[in-house]
């Protein structure tokens, strides 16, 4: 009776298991920054921002040289002026290699202070919530990694019931 039980639980267990490899993907994006440039003087950020999607959860990861350049998060006035003298928080840790969670739906407005964001060190954001995933159709030129993440994970829970229930009778 008790090996019965034990079974029964490992199956569940594993048909769990099962399930959990067959949910979609979902993960937060860091975004470096300029990219390759890094946050630097004289690169037009807005540019860079301009097609790409921030969603809650994701992170800036900010790149530069830190005897002389900082990253404040300032709001929407201070941005249009490059005023730095109130910031809502300065992300400067002194490292030049800051990191800015992205964890409230809603504009964030950055700006180098000492003069940098006059040529060209601000980034505007808008920060969204990650769209509901869509139900894709399937038909019959899906991926080998569709059918690996669905097929492969149900066979083998439906074996391992199998095999449980085997067991069991």
């Amino acid at each position: 009776m008790e090996k019965t039980r034990t079974v029964a639980r490992m199956a569940v267990v594993l048909l769990g298991l099962a399930l959990a490899v067959m949910l979609p993907e979902a993960g937060a994006t860091r975004w470096t920054v300029g990219a390759n440039m890094g946050w630097r003087p004289n690169f037009n950020y807005t540019t860079w921002a301009q097609d790409k999607h921030f969603y809650n959860g994701d992170w800036l990861f900010f790149v530069y040289d830190r005897y002389q350049m900082n990253v404040l998060e300032v709001n929407s006035t201070d941005y249009e002026s490059c005023n730095s003298d109130h910031p809502l928080h300065n992300w400067t840790r002194g490292a030049g290699r800051d990191v800015v969670p992205l964890n409230v739906t809603r504009k964030y407005y950055f700006i180098s202070g000492k003069g940098f964001c006059f040529s060209g060190m601000r980034l505007a954001v808008k920060v969204e919530n990650l769209p509901p995933p869509t139900a894709a159709p399937i038909n019959s030129s899906a991926s080998p990694t569709y059918h690996a993440r669905i097929i492969v994970p149900a066979a083998f829970a439906i074996g391992t019931l199998w095999d449980a229930f085997i067991r069991f009778w």
